[in-house]
């Protein structure tokens, strides 16, 4: 399992985009890498990098991949697969499409096509993402391995011993960064309803949301007793805090929100 191991890229949207940043910046080669994408100017980018692009699977060049990996939209994953049957006799199929179960890519690849799926999100186009990734039987501790390097590339990664935990974490983290974006959205228009030019408001509530976010990271204590600590009893963030418990039950709503995702999430895997 080395650097020049082959990958086969369906897809180079957004996330494909970013993870060929990623694997680029750890040292691995252009030449290794190919991508196939029905897009002129996604076939472009790929080839300003040194990457070979091919509007086809049937039309890819290059050896055999090691890895095939599935970045598109759910509603293109079931031609794609079809068109990329014949690899799974030796690739390991390693999926991002959301909502693609193992057992629906099984049926369209092979019931002994070793598949890994990885639910990343939105930070990976920065190297800060984390990705939750589950295998099926057919794939081998190497081949678990490699996929976890490939998605090591753009943040952290953690592996599910279930697969029905893949609907809980797409609604916390990969849902989530929009959860986060919309907080931000709203300490910026506070700050300006509070009297903030916008500017300064946004200024401050992007610091906020970063340096809490990485001082949480780098603490060894959990969020609660962080919480705590910046809490002094009378003052101003308490009597923040009482609004956002008492009067509109925070806890409770982010908690409704993850499960409404998880449904749909369950659902969308399920059509």
């Amino acid at each position: 399992m080395g650097r020049d191991t082959r990958v086969l890229l369906i897809g180079f949207g957004n996330m494909g985009q970013a993870l060929v940043r990623g694997w680029l910046a750890h040292g691995r080669a252009a030449g290794s890498i190919g991508v196939v994408d029905t897009a002129v100017a996604a076939r472009a980018a790929a080839e300003k990098l040194g990457i070979r692009a091919s509007e086809r699977v049937g039309a890819a060049s290059g050896p055999a991949p090691d890895v095939v990996l599935l970045a598109l939209k759910p509603a293109q994953v079931g031609a794609a697969v079809a068109e990329l049957a014949p690899l799974a006799r030796g690739a390991v199929f390693l999926s991002i499409a959301a909502g693609k179960t193992i057992a629906q890519l099984e049926a369209g690849l092979s019931p002994r096509a070793a598949i890994v799926r990885a639910m990343p999100n939105t930070p990976a186009a920065i190297g800060q993402g984390i990705t939750a990734l589950v295998a099926n039987a057919a794939a081998t501790p190497t081949q678990r391995a490699l996929c976890e390097q490939l998605l090591a590339a753009v943040g952290a990664t953690a592996w599910l011993e279930d697969e029905r935990d893949m609907d809980a974490v797409t609604a916390l983290s990969g849902s989530g960064p929009a959860y986060v974006f919309l907080l931000i959205e709203c300490l910026e228009r506070a700050g300006a309803e509070a009297g903030l030019a916008p500017e300064l408001a946004r200024r401050l509530a992007l610091a906020t949301v970063a340096g809490a976010g990485a001082y949480a990271a780098a603490a060894a204590e959990p969020a609660a007793e962080l919480r705590r600590r910046v809490t002094s009893p009378g003052g101003t963030t308490q009597a923040a805090l009482e609004v956002l418990g008492a009067e509109h039950g925070l806890a409770d709503l982010i908690a409704r929100a993850v499960r409404a995702a998880a449904k749909r999430s369950r659902e969308l895997s399920a059509a």
